[in-house]
């Protein structure tokens, strides 16, 4: 276990898990305190899974933490906070998915998503402070459905222009915003 005022970066991956190129796995090695939720053996799809890896994943951390997470990871962090009461000091969600509406061909289906606990997806305040960056042209969210978690969420929404998913189909390995955006989460 770590402990001292530094918070503890916490990378919370999509459903693709880690992918070596992707932001947030350059993010963990560049910084000198971050730890990553590990990728799932079984029940990949599961909600409840991979929030109960979130759960282990930060009961191994002492002292304060961000959470990072991207995609799916967005939808883990907000369905973690429902269930559990661990304070947070921040959280960066990058690119929701937008798991209400169908996602394009290659991605679970809203039944298949329904069928292992994501729905409904969570739209109540969170109990900590959030930093939303909604992509202009994401083709797995509209930016206003991503506005609008955001406000629901009462996390302040950044708009990261037109950036895909912000991940490396969308031409991003770096992403030197997250820095800046954990960098604000960190002096609260």
């Amino acid at each position: 276990m770590t402990s001292d005022t530094t918070p503890t970066i916490l990378i919370v991956p999509g459903l693709r898990d880690h992918v070596a190129s992707h932001w947030q796995t350059l993010l963990q090695q560049q910084l000198p305190k971050a730890a990553s939720v590990p990728p799932l053996e079984h029940d990949k799809l599961s909600c409840a899974a991979r929030v109960a890896a979130l759960d282990a994943a930060l009961a191994r951390i002492d002292g304060p933490v961000i959470l990072v997470a991207h995609s799916a990871g967005v939808m883990i962090a907000v369905h973690w906070a429902r269930q559990h009461h661990r304070k947070i000091q921040g959280a960066l969600l990058a690119a929701p998915a937008d798991l209400d509406t169908p996602l394009p061909e290659g991605y679970p289906s809203l039944d298949t998503l329904a069928q292992n606990g994501w729905h409904p997806v969570p739209r109540t305040p969170l109990p900590f402070p959030a930093i939303v960056g909604a992509s202009r042209n994401d083709p797995l969210a509209g930016f206003e459905r991503v506005a609008q978690m955001a406000h629901d969420w009462g996390s302040r929404l950044v708009d990261l222009g037109e950036v895909g998913h912000l991940n490396p189909a969308a031409g991003f390995g770096e992403w030197p915003m997250a820095r800046t955006l954990i960098d604000e989460l960190a002096i609260l």
